[in-house]
């Protein structure tokens, strides 16, 4: 159960890896101070702020905005540092407000990684302080705690610091707001506030949205917000989709996603989608005329930012679409076993053999059959229309990160300075969909979590493709792939290697090659894979200590500090049994210290390792280079046709987007 703090109130932390959220009604600076025992920050190296934003078990953002999240591992905090205290403060530029009192209370959760919230604190009294000491974590007798302080100073944060005991307090401070200055720009404002439609108080039943992912549980943020638009609603005689989900790869991150359920004979919103909305508010979806669905909205889902919105309500879509067609399915189902039914009782009575009884039975169990399913493709046309029109509003308002290569957002892109939430791998659709067109983006969240293989084998969607042919496209969707990791990514924190023993895809490279947007030249032959291998086998064994021994400052300090990405192709071809148990280790323990494999194989090639190879493909996610339908969802037991995010043919699109990805670093000195 989340405990709300008040002033001076502590709370023990049962985890040690957690994420702080703050909310504020305009853009503010979010940083944090490592101290000792008695309080004092020995200095400026124990500061995380905009200007240099991670310390040994914290981060924090690079800019200010309206909503931040800091993460935080206290196991990789020194061991000289007693507290972790949480600073906001406001930005000092012209049109700034100068204090804590001309805006909005600001709001901190405290989060484990699986989204289930810890405590909260909203810093109530705050007049004249432009700086404040919100949270603070703190060690006692062996275990942590979290402590609302809400402390607040009208000196800014050079008396703040002044005060936890850094001698150059003044100095940092104006180096912090420098650093502020410059990515100002690119802050997060809060969303307008929107007033509910008059049609609201129809939907007092209404249910908030929560999923459930292989890494993450449903968690609960505080106050509750307006209901979204109405889910569509299916209608099947006496069954529905079953309950409480499994865990699946199809599922979204635990995120409230504040979808509703409106009006309808049975309200498929599942109870474990009932959550409280997060302090800012969504856009609401506009009433439709007597006896017609709400006009979607994009961004139509609580979160505590537009991109988090739009994450929520696409995982949103992807449920509901699940829910009508298993509803169909199941009324179909039901139409077909009442009509056997009907058809064995008229046949089992003697009776009915004589005359026409038995023809006038047959034909009335037929009817009834025809009447049910008729029915249910009624209902389902009408919720597929809905997410029709839902997914026709939400698809161009999607970030780049979400977006597709023929979104034209990705005409404006530009490098980022924050990393986002989630990443577009390809598009779902279901059989029933495909009729209006219907896709729901396939996000997965952000580190990625495990590698990827792109299947480059025959299947039964691509049985008519050439070997070569099939090879060539699996090895462009890799590229494409690493092309958008690069470009969601700020400059300098993402870093492409490329093993190409053969250098049989040298052409498909070649955009990545030009851009010069790799780690390196593509590793061939023998020598290349091994010493590529080598090189990162080695900085996960260095980053695995380091955490391990809380030593995390004590890395090399050539050590590229970014994400690292490796591009395999052709395997197992050109891999000897060295290469082949780094490649499964590099699987195993590379996502967790942001290392991962984006393997072009087909599994039949590796036939000759037998069960060796098993756990590697089971460490990856399995793509296809052509829509296939591979991805299973044990919540309905839906087979989800997943399709590749392909560039558009004759598009020069991903050119460009490289272009500016190489632009930003070298204007970095990358």
């Amino acid at each position: 159960m989340t405990a709300e703090l008040v002033r001076g109130q502590n709370h023990p932390l049962t985890q040690t890896r957690l994420e702080i959220r703050v909310s504020a009604g305009a853009p503010i600076v979010a940083g944090a101070t490592l101290s000792d025992d008695q309080g004092k920050v020995h200095g400026r190296d124990w500061v995380a702020h905009p200007g240099a934003p991670a310390l040994p078990g914290l981060e924090v953002p690079r800019q200010a905005a309206a909503d931040h999240r800091l993460a935080v591992d206290l196991d990789a905090v020194p061991e000289a540092a007693h507290r972790v205290s949480v600073l906001l403060a406001l930005p000092t530029g012209p049109g700034d407000p100068d204090r804590f009192g001309a805006v909005a209370a600001p709001f901190l959760a405290v989060t484990g990684l699986d989204g289930s919230e810890v405590a909260s604190y909203t810093i109530t009294d705050l007049d004249a302080e432009s700086a404040v000491v919100a949270l603070e974590l703190y060690r006692r007798q062996g275990a942590w705690k979290v402590r609302a302080v809400g402390q607040g100073y009208a000196g800014g944060l050079g008396a703040l610091l002044t005060d936890q005991g850094l001698p150059d307090a003044g100095d940092l401070a104006g180096e912090i707001g420098e650093a502020v200055a410059r990515g100002l720009a690119r802050a997060v404002a809060p969303p307008p506030p929107r007033t509910a439609p008059s049609g609201a108080s129809a939907m007092a039943d209404a249910t908030g949205a929560t999923a459930t992912s292989h890494a993450a549980s449903p968690g609960t943020p505080p106050p509750a917000g307006p209901p979204r638009s109405n889910p569509p609603q299916a209608s099947a005689e006496p069954q529905s989709p079953p309950g409480p989900r499994p865990t699946h790869d199809l599922q979204p991150q635990a995120r409230p996603s504040g979808r509703t359920g409106g009006a309808g004979p049975v309200n498929y919103t599942h109870p474990g989608r009932q959550a409280p909305a997060p302090p800012a508010p969504a856009p609401t979806a506009s009433p439709g005329a007597p006896g017609q669905p709400a006009v979607p909205v994009a961004g139509d889902a609580t979160g505590w930012s537009m991109d988090e919105r739009l994450y929520n309500q696409v995982w949103g879509m992807f449920e509901d679409l699940a829910r009508c067609v298993a509803a169909y399915r199941s009324a179909v189902d039901f139409a077909d076993s009442r009509r056997e039914q009907e058809l064995d009782k008229a046949l089992s009575d003697p009776r009915s053999r004589i005359g026409g009884q038995g023809d006038v039975a047959r034909e009335a169990a037929r009817a009834k059959h025809g009447q049910l399913v008729d029915r249910a493709k009624e209902v389902l046309d009408r919720d597929l229309a809905q997410l029709a029109a839902e997914s026709a509003v939400v698809e161009p308002a999607l970030p780049p990160a979400y977006a597709g290569w023929d979104n034209p957002v990705w005409h404006a892109y530009r490098s980022p300075m924050e990393i986002p939430m989630a990443l577009r791998l390809g598009d779902l659709q279901l059989p029933e969909s495909r009729n209006v067109g219907l896709r729901i983006p396939m996000l997965v969240r952000l580190p990625l979590e495990r590698g990827m293989w792109i299947d480059s084998g025959r299947s039964g969607a691509d049985a008519l493709t050439e070997s070569d042919e099939l090879r060539r496209r699996a090895m462009r969707s890799a590229v494409e792939h690493a092309a958008r990791l690069l470009a969601v990514y700020p400059a300098g924190e993402f870093a492409v290697h490329v093993i190409d023993p053969a250098g049989s895809a040298a052409g498909v490279l070649a955009p990545l090659v030009r851009a010069g947007v790799l780690a390196g030249p593509p590793a061939a032959g023998a020598a290349g894979v091994s010493e590529v291998l080598a090189r990162l086998t080695q900085r996960v064994d260095l980053v695995q200590m380091a955490v391990r021994g809380g030593a995390a400052d004590a890395l090399p300090p050539d050590l590229d500090t970014a994400e690292q990405l490796l591009i395999v192709n052709d395997f197992p071809h050109g891999f000897d049994d060295r290469a082949v148990t780094q490649l499964r280790y590099l699987a195993d323990e590379g996502p967790a210290v942001g290392v991962h494999l984006l393997m072009v194989a087909d599994r039949e090639d590796a036939a000759e390792y037998g069960p060796v190879l098993d756990p590697l493909w089971r460490a990856l996610l399995r793509l296809t280079p052509v829509p296939g339908d591979h991805l299973a969802d044990p919540w309905v037991g839906h087979a989800w046709t997943y399709e590749p995010p392909n560039v558009p043919p004759g598009s020069r699109i991903l050119e460009q987007v490289l272009e500016e990805v190489a632009r930003a670093r070298r204007d970095l000195g990358i």
